[in-house]
């Protein structure tokens, strides 16, 4: 029996570089009171979200995933061309196939790089994340560029009053590479595909190209069952990701939960009994719910703002539609 040679790969990865894009059109609150009746301080109280971004035409979703791209690899210190690989988390790209991550790898430049997009939701910039971290840890690239990626007002029913406040667009990105030491730890992941009725698009696209509705697809959700799954169940997953790392909330610097509603963050922390000095992401205030793009996006502001710093240890988790999740502690970069 013949003998495969063993992976050469890094002992570990790690976060090298981080960048977002945040579309340029702002949408307060009062113009989603236009189609719903509510207020901006319902909105507030029940979500935190004050406001959020809307993409123009041009700013598709290949295109906002290469700005977001293009500053990561460059907070990375290296070259396009050293990309050996390309992971997209997104559920609003509206073409089956080809998968937007071959445009995205082309268009940056990368050197033909395995190129793929997954849809694991609001979980999904994690999904990817310990993908990309398997990749150079076998060996098989030795820099990967993950994006969590989203135009989520294309599928926003503006009359859905109890969805209608919580969308927004943006990417988010990061470069994982090559480490020394651990440096993103081991993922807890999973699925509760008993629960996928609590958040859903409408109906199958093929119902509205038969015409058997007229609506277009849009995401909807069943709030107080989310709430109390994520809650809950979540704070849990994130605590096993915390002993999984080796560490305790003691010894966390940052916490970076999907960016949901604020009210599910202030549960979480209060769950997970985390410490004062714990910094922890509200970008839902000013960004609203990205999906996949969100703890990018969080984390990169956190970074420039300098709420959190580069070796600050993470928690980050993500949950969505399906129902999925992942949680792992990271080193930021």
């Amino acid at each position: 029996m013949a003998k495969l040679k063993p992976s050469k790969g890094a002992p570990y990865a790690r976060i090298l570089g981080v960048g977002g894009y945040r579309p340029t059109r702002v949408v307060p609150n009062e113009v989603i009171l236009e189609k719903i009746d509510s207020s901006d301080e319902w909105i507030r109280s029940r979500s935190g979200i004050e406001t959020r971004h809307w993409a123009n035409d041009e700013e598709t979703v290949a295109a906002m995933s290469i700005e977001a791209s293009g500053k990561a690899i460059a907070d990375a210190g290296i070259s396009v061309e050293q990309i050996g690989g390309v992971i997209v988390s997104t559920v609003s790209h509206f073409k089956q196939t080809p998968a937007v991550a071959t445009e995205i790898a082309d268009k940056l430049g990368t050197k033909k790089a395995a190129a793929f997009d997954i849809s694991a939701g609001c979980a999904g910039f994690g999904y990817g994340l310990t993908l990309a971290k398997g990749m150079i840890v076998e060996g098989s690239a030795e820099y990967v560029l993950v994006i969590g990626v989203e135009r989520l007002s294309d599928l926003t029913d503006l009359e859905d009053r109890a969805t209608a406040f919580l969308f927004g667009d943006g990417a988010g990105a990061v470069v994982v590479g090559p480490a020394q030491e651990p440096a993103i730890g081991p993922t807890v992941w999973g699925s509760e595909g008993d629960k996928s009725e609590t958040i859903k698009q409408t109906v199958p696209w093929t119902d509205y190209r038969s015409g058997e509705v007229e609506k277009f697809p849009a995401i909807t959700q069943e709030g107080q069952a989310v709430f109390r799954w994520a809650v809950f169940e979540m704070a849990k997953v994130a605590q096993q990701a915390l002993d999984a790392a080796g560490i305790t909330s003691d010894e966390l610097d940052v916490f970076i939960p999907h960016q949901a509603n604020e009210r599910i963050i202030d549960s979480m922390v209060k769950t997970l009994k985390l410490p004062e000095h714990v910094t922890v992401a509200r970008d839902v205030r000013t960004t609203g719910n990205t999906s996949a793009a969100s703890i990018p996006l969080a984390m990169e502001r956190l970074l420039a703002t300098g709420e959190a710093k580069s070796g600050d240890t993470a928690l980050v988790i993500g949950f969505g539609a399906g129902l999925v999740y992942a949680a792992t502690v990271v080193t930021l970069p």
